[in-house]
């Protein structure tokens, strides 16, 4: 059973029966397995007594995403294909964008049905779709635990305002996902369309006209079966010390399992459920992160339409920094300098390097990166714009909903005042020297180093 509050029609047309297939425009949600979009499909589609397509559109032109992010997505492609196929379902990928593919499939469609995305862009190409469809459309939401307009009908303050609001519900949303057989087949069909070949990774990243100017990395493997395996190394051997010990950069106490979530390639309710039992400060610790962390994220970027400019930032925040925008500025740093790690701080340019190299920056340091991004800017709306930017081009969970978050947070988003400073006003501080004082900083350097000689 699928919990209605997960399901929406976002058109008023009907299933066109005569039609030879169900369609599932897969797209936020890129796995064959805990995936509610997928198994609703399934389902209808044998209730239909047809075959269940299902579509996924590769654009060239998705808003910063690089050939770091694409290398990542085809990867977990690549294997999703191979496991829906597993389960007698078809994938048909395209080089086309999203919305236009979509579109041109639903006219061999009884029902199309797609996942969820929360990010502007893809709000658009759904509301597209819903809109150009002839057929009925509806959406499954699966990239959260609590389904967000069920946890919140509005943006939340802080996360204490939505932690008391989820809890209320959560357990309602904790059901294991049956996976249901698919009863009509449709691996051998042939489709008027050109599929886009992803068995060769690499083949297929060159087929692609995209910006080649931040290059994959070995560090992250896409797809379900590497997040998986990274869950599992996480609860036997980090999940115990996470509490303690996850915010010291030098440390690698965190599950790294951000782009797996960012790019749907695992689903935060197989992992909520997977630490179910282990009752412990440090599960209560992680499951905070995963679900009242992440989704006020989500919350954020849903009902906050300005969720990736400064102009999100509380008034409160705007207020104490347009105050301060006279103090004196020891430092200041062009958005070239930053993105080179040129910087007078040793800290933060290992921070910079380690997102550079590696695809991920380690999660306490990335609030310090983005608040002396605010100390060394002339304004900050500039500020902004830089951490944006670079959060974005390099991060392989960069574009995410947590990453727009994480930023605005920095400026005083989802925070409140503190003691007022220069430069800062009101806005929390961070300095080198709570760093050196609470972590083993050589460490962290020394790891950074050993990934640059690399």
């Amino acid at each position: 059973m699928i919990m209605e509050e997960r399901i929406k029609q976002l058109n008023e047309k009907n299933a066109i029966l005569e039609r030879p297939y169900v369609v599932y425009w897969m797209q936020s949600s890129q796995r064959a397995e805990y995936n509610h979009a997928l198994e609703y499909a399934i389902r209808q589609a044998n209730r239909l007594g047809k075959p269940l397509i299902v579509f996924f559109g590769i654009t060239d032109g998705f808003p910063e995403a690089n050939e770091r992010h694409y290398a990542f997505m085809l990867e977990g492609l690549k294997e999703t294909k191979a496991a829906l196929e597993q389960r007698g379902i078809q994938l048909l990928i395209r080089k086309i964008s999203p919305e236009q593919g979509a579109l041109e499939l639903s006219g061999l469609a009884a029902l199309l049905v797609v996942d969820r995305g929360y990010l502007r862009i893809e709000r658009q190409w759904r509301a597209a779709v819903a809109e150009g469809a002839k057929c009925a459309v509806v959406q499954v939401e699966s990239n959260v635990v609590v389904p967000v307009e069920l946890a919140s009908p509005k943006e939340e303050y802080s996360a204490a305002t939505l932690r008391s609001k989820v809890k209320k519900v959560l357990p309602l949303c904790l059901a294991p996902l049956e996976e249901s057989t698919c009863k009509h087949p449709s691996i051998a069909l042939e489709l008027p369309f050109e599929a886009y070949d992803v068995s060769d990774t690499g083949a297929a990243l060159t087929g692609l006209n995209i910006d080649r100017s931040v290059p994959r990395v070995a560090d992250y493997v896409g797809g379900t079966s590497e997040a998986k395996r990274r869950l599992e190394d996480f609860i036997e051997h980090k999940l115990a010390g996470y509490s303690e010990r996850k915010n010291r950069p030098g440390e690698s106490f965190t599950s790294n399992l951000s782009p797996y979530l960012h790019f749907g390639q695992i689903s935060p309710l197989y992992v909520y459920r997977r630490l179910m039992g282990m009752d412990s400060e440090s599960q209560q610790s992680f499951l905070e992160e995963l679900v009242v962390r992440r989704e006020l994220a989500v919350n954020f970027v849903y009902y906050n339409e300005q969720y990736d400019s400064f102009a999100a930032v509380p008034d409160w925040a705007k207020k104490t920094l347009a105050k301060h925008l006279v103090d004196e500025r020891e430092y200041l740093y062009t958005l070239e300098e930053l993105e080179a790690a040129k910087t007078h701080d040793d800290y933060w340019n290992a921070a910079q390097l380690e997102m550079n190299l590696t695809g991920k920056m380690h999660g306490y340091m990335r609030m310090y990166w983005a608040k002396k991004i605010l100390e060394w800017s002339s304004t900050p709306e500039d500020a902004y714009r830089k951490a944006i930017h670079l959060n974005n081009k390099y991060l392989l969970d960069g574009r995410d909903p947590n990453g727009f978050a994480g930023v605005s947070w920095c400026f005083g988003k989802h925070d409140r005042p503190w003691g007022e400073r220069a430069i800062f006003g009101n806005v929390r501080f961070m300095n080198d020297k709570g760093l050196k004082r609470k972590f083993d900083m050589p460490l962290y350097l020394d790891q950074v180093a050993k990934r640059t000689r690399n």
